[in-house]
């Protein structure tokens, strides 16, 4: 099968597209022909040697890139010891989280093993393809919610509310009970004020029980926290001081097929958004990573092999 990898870190034309044989499942897992796979920072990050410099990377070889995914299932390993048998057989479709940095193969690839704990059957409604624009972005809104605890009519700013994460965490946190404040451009403007929001701020002003910050903004918005308020970032490695007077952490995205599964019944029913800005081939993984980092995208790049 194809993969795509890169060996050291490298700029998007280092990416390498590889033959090697399907990996086959353990325990507790399921391999995928894979539909599409979704495009996103924390890629970029790995392949540009950033997640490496967190610690995060051991791995000395090669390094598989891609956190979502979708396809068919292809094959099913054993039951896990440890834990409940996994429902899925083959001929399922899925879309699933694909979890890790230190990899040699993950989700750019035309193969795929992930935890059948980490995976959803796709409502069939919803297209497969397009269900790979899932898991990563609304797993990570989710769980980021839940850590600022309940809303009880709180006050709550996400930031880069345009983008994939932030476009998720406006309709949840609105669902919940959230006075919902969205820090984006006044072109995003009727997207988040239809996604969730109250109201658009074009810069890091006013004072709020909470800030969600997918956006990775600490040094402007954590003096916008009230004492006593929480602050919830993306990346453990940016997290702020909160120097005692509020609590600042990070979520650590984790795989949750269960809550994988309300969520893709959400997207095939219209409740949650499928933002999708170009699906291209597994070839142009590159000219994906170009146009991620160049800035401005509002949807997933999704690539099929």
């Amino acid at each position: 099968m194809r993969a795509v990898v890169v060996h050291d870190p490298a700029p998007a034309d280092g990416l390498e597209i590889i033959e090697v044989a399907a990996p086959e499942p353990g325990p507790g897992e399921i391999r995928i022909r894979v539909a599409a796979a979704g495009v996103n920072p924390v890629d970029i990050a790995t392949r540009s040697g950033q997640v490496r410099s967190w610690g995060w990377i051991t791995e000395n070889d090669r390094l598989g890139l891609g956190w979502e995914l979708s396809g068919t299932v292809s094959a099913v390993g054993a039951p896990a010891v440890d834990g409940p048998a996994h429902q899925f057989k083959v001929g399922d479709q899925v879309a699933a989280l694909s979890w890790g940095t230190d990899r040699p193969l993950a989700a750019y690839a035309e193969e795929a093993v992930v935890a059948a704990s980490a995976a959803a059957l796709v409502p069939q409604s919803l297209p497969l393809v397009d269900a790979a624009a899932v898991p990563l972005n609304s797993l990570t809104a989710l769980q980021g919610i839940a850590a600022l605890g309940a809303p009880a009519e709180r006050t709550l700013l996400v930031t880069g509310a345009a983008g994939s994460v932030g476009g998720y965490a406006l309709t949840l946190a609105n669902r919940l009970g959230w006075r919902v404040t969205a820090l984006a451009r006044e072109s995003d403007r009727h997207f988040v004020l239809t996604a969730g929001a109250s109201n658009l701020i074009t810069e890091p002003v006013g004072t709020y029980d909470a800030v969600f910050d997918p956006a990775i903004l600490p040094e402007h918005v954590l003096a916008l926290v009230k004492d006593g308020g929480h602050y919830v970032g993306v990346t453990s490695a940016a997290v702020p001081d909160g120097g005692g007077r509020i609590t600042a952490e990070a979520v650590v995205v984790a795989a949750d097929g269960e809550r994988l599964a309300t969520l893709l019944a959400d997207t095939a029913q219209g409740r949650l958004p499928v933002r999708i800005q170009a699906i291209v081939p597994l070839a142009e993984a590159a000219a994906a990573h170009k146009a991620l980092e160049a800035g401005g995208v509002r949807g997933r790049y999704l690539l099929v092999p």
